[in-house]
């Protein structure tokens, strides 16, 4: 079975009080940022914090009461995990999930909050799903797929009918692509209505499964790296999520986790919006390349579940991408007043000091020297460089850490 227009419509009748239909925002800052016009689909703010409860919720829906009484199990990183354990709660039915062993504490957490079994088995999704079907094989459970299924993509697929009821001329669409759910489901429901939008895929560096399997001209296993975006880490895209995409998608590009964490940082700065790494790669593209300059552009913000360790490094990281924190490690001579010197070159530049690290004891360090680690919090680019050309003409040893 094909997913089609009429199955995407069927879902969108079928979803009840519990799937939301997300607002479109536009954004004045991010406009101006890529010289596009951009509104935001806020798929973060769904039920379970992300778009992936649209397709569960169907999928667990239309099973029959046979299927009910013997359960489901499904395996995800855990957007799909919540999705799959919220739907059964409600179906009140017996639900397994398997995630990856690396899964964020936060997310495997929430889907027991939910009720659900869990079972951390493999490192990522793929080795997920193979004990999760052995599981369906062993116990006679339904299997939810994250992407690979008729239903889940149909349901997904309402989300391209809510962005063209909002905004009709709407010209381009950008999406995070992980195993592909999202994606096809979004193209059979735009170029159903309009053929003219283009949709473009945004899929992470280090998991490039579906554009190189679109190269390749069948589906193929591709990356394995280490990335921020754990949400679309998938290998090997779908049988039926490749057919669809290969034959409609316009576009597929990639981005890098600097890329993600800024735009991440600029969401949570600017928009007071906490998007996860891979709900924030259509917006990511969009800041570093400006593609689409004078169009009116929607980018689909997927999830927003964020592990918390993982958001305090963002804004770390983003501020030091902006040159707002300056992190230095200076050696100094052992006297008093060495460091005075230090901070009324930080004074007059206006910086502000956040944390102060001096260190004597480290084997590195030359007895009558002492090591001092700043980290300054600076309004921009500019007035770091500054700080820096100062301290290198007062004849001051450092080493620039950020």
């Amino acid at each position: 079975m094909n997913p089609t227009y009429d199955e995407i419509v069927k879902a969108n009748s079928l979803r009840g009080n519990e799937i939301k239909k997300t607002p479109l925002i536009h954004s004045p800052t991010f406009s101006e940022l890529t010289g596009s016009d951009v509104y935001l689909k806020a798929e973060f703010r769904q039920k379970t914090g992300s778009f992936k409860i649209r397709g569960a919720y169907f999928k667990i829906k239309s099973l029959s009461d046979k299927e009910k009484k013997q359960g489901v199990v499904a395996a995800s990183a855990g957007n799909h995990a919540q999705g799959v354990a919220f739907a059964s709660s409600l179906e009140k039915i017996q639900c397994t999930i398997v995630m990856p062993k690396n899964a964020s504490p936060a997310k495997v957490a929430a889907t027991r909050g939910y009720g659900a079994k869990v079972i951390l088995e493999g490192v990522n999704y793929d080795e997920s799903s193979s004990k999760a079907k052995a599981i369906a094989k062993e116990t006679g459970a339904t299997m939810i797929h994250a992407f690979d299924d008729p239903q889940i993509i149909a349901a997904q697929g309402v989300i391209g009918i809510e962005i063209l009821e909002d905004l009709p001329d709407v010209d381009e669409i950008y999406l995070p692509i992980g195993g592909g759910g999202l994606a096809a489901g979004t193209l059979i429901a735009i170029k159903e209505k309009n053929p003219q939008v283009r949709v473009i895929g945004v899929q992470s560096k280090s998991f490039p499964s579906m554009h190189d399997s679109i190269k390749q001209g069948s589906p193929t296993a591709s990356g394995g790296g280490r990335t921020i975006a754990d949400g679309i880490s998938v290998k090997i895209p779908g049988q039926l999520t490749f057919a669809v995409i290969k034959e409609l998608i316009d576009e597929i590009v990639l981005v890098d986790d600097v890329e993600i964490t800024k735009a991440m940082f600029l969401l949570m700065e600017r928009m007071k919006f906490v998007v996860e790494p891979a709900g924030a790669v259509s917006l990511a593209y969009l800041i570093s390349k400006k593609p689409a300059i004078g169009k009116k552009v929607v980018l689909i913000l997927a999830g927003g579940n964020v592990d918390m360790y993982l958001l305090g490094q963002i804004v770390d990281k983003g501020l030091a991408a902006m040159g707002r924190l300056l992190k230095l490690s200076i050696l100094l001579p052992d006297r008093p007043g060495a460091f005075k010197e230090i901070v009324d070159e930080i004074t007059l530049a206006n910086a502000n000091i956040v944390e102060v690290v001096h260190d004597r004891l480290s084997s590195q360090i030359n007895a009558g020297s002492a090591g001092v680690t700043l980290s300054l919090e600076t309004q921009g680019r500019e007035q770091a460089e500054l700080l820096i050309e100062s301290l290198k003409k007062k004849n001051i040893q450092f080493t620039l850490l950020t």
